[in-house]
């Protein structure tokens, strides 16, 4: 493209703008302080770059050392060997005089392709503030924490949706209860190795986890007629902790914990592979730790064949015979462990199969989606793709902007907002599924869609735990805490999606109103999909939180139940997303509950939800959206009637049930509608509530501290008693001053006439040698912390009572004494 710089590179160069322009700007900011001939001319920038394709920009995601081809030579940062020995002495006097990096050139984000594929120095954008897929450039790959180990295979399942409805399981009663025998009994066929578990916190990341050699966790088959399962689930999203093989086809399973807790047991994602087809495997996991389930009331496991999805074009589908929930007979005498049992045939020989709790959605899912979307000319007009911040392990949360362009500053400024997120819950994959069928619709070409885009301004946090979608959580983030429980918190290093998130919505709200804020999650006890919201107290608004879910129920009655939504604020869910936005000032805040189990309602009625069931809701949530906003309030009035009939029932349902009688006749805002609710119940996750794991013990030291600057305090006892006394003698003065008025009325003058001097004289002499020969008593603490508030005034009966102490402030009784800090009432001249 520049012919002469080829010939540029070998001889001296002339003064280059751009070089002079980048000197001045490191110069200025104190990255660069060596000698102008020490700075590389452009040219030479593109010579090196131009001819070494490892040092390429790979256009990722905007990493910060995008430009670095291994993790490995990041501190090395070695040029290539071939470049010319002036080349080596220039970049040798920029080594020797940076002061802040190694070598500035490697650590430059200002080289960028152009349109013909050459390396031509111009000023990249500013990080983050725009589009940073590139069709040509390959995925962030997910990074996780250096202990976990990670198999370099890329997984990939196929979408598919059943043609027949999939019904519950159906129990027969006798479905066979196994014994647990453990691995004393049995063979263990895999274990996962150096799992983080509780009392050890995250401390660094890396792409593809563990460094060296992957082990084969798997047992060696002896020959083609070993009928061992191979196990594996060191895979993104994979939860698979031990297999204990303990019979034929039997085996044992334990799922993985959270990373660094001792909780959280619920999702499981495995590979088996060397499976037989005629055989009747039994597979139990033992160590699950919620005592209800959907399992109980037919739900099924679902399974996944490779060679189906490559022969037939088959997905994951539900499966499982002789299925079973109940507890454990092996307790360890602190927590009680329950096990789900099923039996399964597989549909071929020497097959690659997966069992999961539920559809898998994971990290790498999302990225793929979100760069066809950052790649399609037409979405990326209105769809505005950031980075809204980085995980705990480094791992980007993405921030969708969606919203159509306006015409004047007037109609932006109009808009309100919309802010929806999901997978807070890293286990809850159906949140995933609904997101992506709003998306699916809201970046359509319908005309509904398109409206909805002129009327709103759509703010989606896709996935606000990556970090625990990878490494396979069901609950927590790598603080090992569940981050749904910590939207008021402070502690920014710590849980940074949850913290930016709240920030986001803090500056959305001082820029516009935000009708609706939703955070999708997944149900593990309950079929159905439905909402928690927040009870309004406001008279002006009474009941119309409950609008939304309401018209979401008529919109989609085969899958949504109005009836299963509660409106209950309770203490523990607090720091939960839903009501802190709602104590921000957004009156519609909800949590929707999808479940992973199905239907009970309409034509679904016992039935498991597919991918697309989940999807359809995305696109029922943008629907009742637009009837939710209709300028016709028709609608809105209707719901409002009939919510007044149903709270009607349900009230009279209730004190039937105590047995009384009430007229409803009255006002219907002074019912407290949170009396007439239950508990959401359903969720333990209040049990990982508290510092991240890796703050205890610097809590515990500063627990510490603080006792021992409690015990030197105690120290000062004496220092502070003698401030007391002072403070004691300083008000007394102030306090006789205020008598005069009353001693004047005690001696029959008119108010307003001075006292005798010699006499006021003498009470204060008298005053001050019983002041002096007097310890001051504890009860008199004059100090700030036990003094009351001189802006208070004092209750009644003090007033009234004024007059008849004529020197309480010179009283030794104890009772007088307790009276005295009455007496510190400035706003009674």
């Amino acid at each position: 493209m520049f012919p002469a710089l080829e010939t540029e590179v070998k001889q001296e160069t002339l003064p280059d703008p751009y070089e002079d322009f980048m000197y001045h700007h490191l110069q200025y900011y104190g990255y660069f302080k060596g000698h102008r001939g020490s700075l590389p001319t452009s040219a030479t920038h593109q010579h090196v770059w131009k001819n070494n394709p490892r040092y390429l920009l790979s256009g990722s995601f905007g990493e910060r050392q995008g430009m670095i081809p291994d993790p490995l030579q990041k501190e090395k940062l070695l040029w290539p060997t071939c470049t010319s020995s002036p080349v080596h002495r220039q970049i040798e006097a920029v080594s020797r005089d940076s002061l802040m990096l190694s070598s500035p050139l490697l650590k430059s984000r200002q080289l960028l392709h152009d349109e013909f594929g050459e390396v031509n120095p111009c000023l990249r954008e500013p990080r983050d503030l725009f589009t940073f897929f590139s069709s040509s450039g390959p995925l962030q790959a997910p990074r996780w924490p250096i202990e976990c180990e990670v198999i370099k295979e890329n997984l990939h399942h196929i979408e598919w949706v059943p043609p027949q409805p999939e019904y519950f399981y159906q129990p027969t009663g006798n479905e066979k209860l196994p014994e647990i025998v453990g691995e004393e009994k049995g063979t263990v066929v895999f274990q996962l190795d150096s799992v983080p578990t509780e009392g050890s916190y995250f401390t660094s990341s890396r792409v593809g986890g563990k460094r060296g050699i992957i082990k084969e966790l798997a047992v060696t088959l002896q020959g083609p007629e070993d009928k061992t399962l191979l196990f594996e689930s060191r895979f993104e999203s994979g939860n698979l902790q031990k297999a204990v093989r303990v019979d034929t086809y039997e085996y044992e399973l334990t799922l993985r914990t959270d990373l660094y807790t001792n909780k959280h047991t619920q999702w499981f994602y495995f590979r088996v592979q060397n499976t037989r087809k005629d055989a009747t495997y039994r597979f139990t996991i033992v160590n699950l730790l919620k005592p209800k389930s959907l399992y109980t009331i037919g739900m099924k496991p679902l399974m996944y064949s490779q060679l189906d999805a490559k022969t037939h074009n088959i997905g994951w589908r539900r499966e499982g015979n002789e299925i079973r929930y109940y507890k454990n007979n092996r307790d360890d005498g602190q927590q009680a462990f329950y096990c789900l049992t099923w039996t399964i045939q597989f549909p071929h020989d020497q097959d690659t199969c997966f069992f999961a709790h539920f559809y898998p959605y994971t990290y790498t899912d999302l990225q793929c989606y979100l760069l066809s979307v950052a790649n399609n000319p037409v979405q990326s007009q209105f769809c505005k793709l950031r980075t809204l911040c980085r995980s705990l392990a480094g791992n980007t949360v993405y921030l969708l902007t969606i919203t159509n362009p306006s015409q004047t500053p007037q109609e932006a400024a109009a808009k309100k907002a919309v802010v929806l997120s999901a997978r807070v819950h890293p286990g809850e994959s159906n949140g995933s599924w609904i997101m992506k069928g709003f998306l699916d619709f809201i970046l359509s070409n319908s005309p509904d869609a398109q409206l909805l885009r002129d009327i709103f301004v759509f703010k989606v946090v896709p996935m606000l735990n990556p970090d625990g979608v990878i490494v396979g959580n069901y609950r927590c983030s790598l603080a090992g805490r569940d981050l749904n429980r910590h939207y008021k918190t402070i502690l920014k290093e710590s849980f940074p999606c949850i913290w930016y998130t709240r920030n986001m919505i803090k500056r959305l709200l001082e820029e516009r109103e935000v009708l609706l804020y939703c955070d999708f999650h997944g149900h593990s006890r309950k079929n159905n999909i439905f909402l928690y919201g927040c009870n309004n107290n406001d008279r002006k608004y009474w009941l119309h939180e409950r609008v939304f879910p309401l018209m979401l129920s008529k919109n989609a009655p085969d899958k949504f139940s109005f009836h299963s939504c509660n409106f209950k604020v309770q203490k523990c869910k607090e720091g939960t997303g839903r009501v802190v936005m709602w104590r921000m000032g957004i009156l519609n805040s909800y949590t929707m509950e999808s479940t992973f189990g199905g239907s009970t309602l309409g034509n679904k009625r016992d039935t498991h939800f597919t991918t697309e069931d989940l999807k359809s809701l995305g696109y029922h949530v943008c629907d009742t959206l637009l009837d939710f906003c209709d300028p016709d309030r028709t609608k809105f009035m209707q719901c409002l009637t009939e919510l007044k009939e149903l709270l009607q029932q349900e009230i009279h349902k209730k004190f039937n049930e105590l047995g009384q009688d009430m007229d409803l006749e009255g006002s219907w805002s002074d019912i407290c509608l949170s009396d007439i609710e239950s508990s959401t119940s359903g969720s333990d996750s209040s049990l990982s509530d508290g510092l991240p794991v890796h703050l205890l013990n610097v809590a515990d030291e500063l627990n510490q501290k603080k006792k021992m600057y409690k015990k030197k305090k105690k120290k000062l006892l004496q220092t502070r008693k003698q401030r007391n006394e002072q403070y004691q003698k300083n008000n007394l003065m102030q306090e006789l001053k205020l008598t005069e008025d009353a001693l004047s009325q005690l001696h029959g003058r008119e108010k307003g006439t001075s006292l005798d001097p010699s006499k006021m004289t003498s009470i204060l002499t008298k005053s001050k040698e019983r002041m002096q020969t007097e310890k001051p008593r504890p009860t008199v603490s004059c100090s700030p912390e036990r003094s009351t508030n001189s802006s208070q005034e004092p209750a009644a009966d003090m007033k009234s009572h004024w007059s008849r102490n004529r020197y309480p402030a010179t009283k030794r009784g104890r009772a007088a004494m307790t009276v005295y800090p009455s007496l510190h009432v400035y706003t009674y001249p």
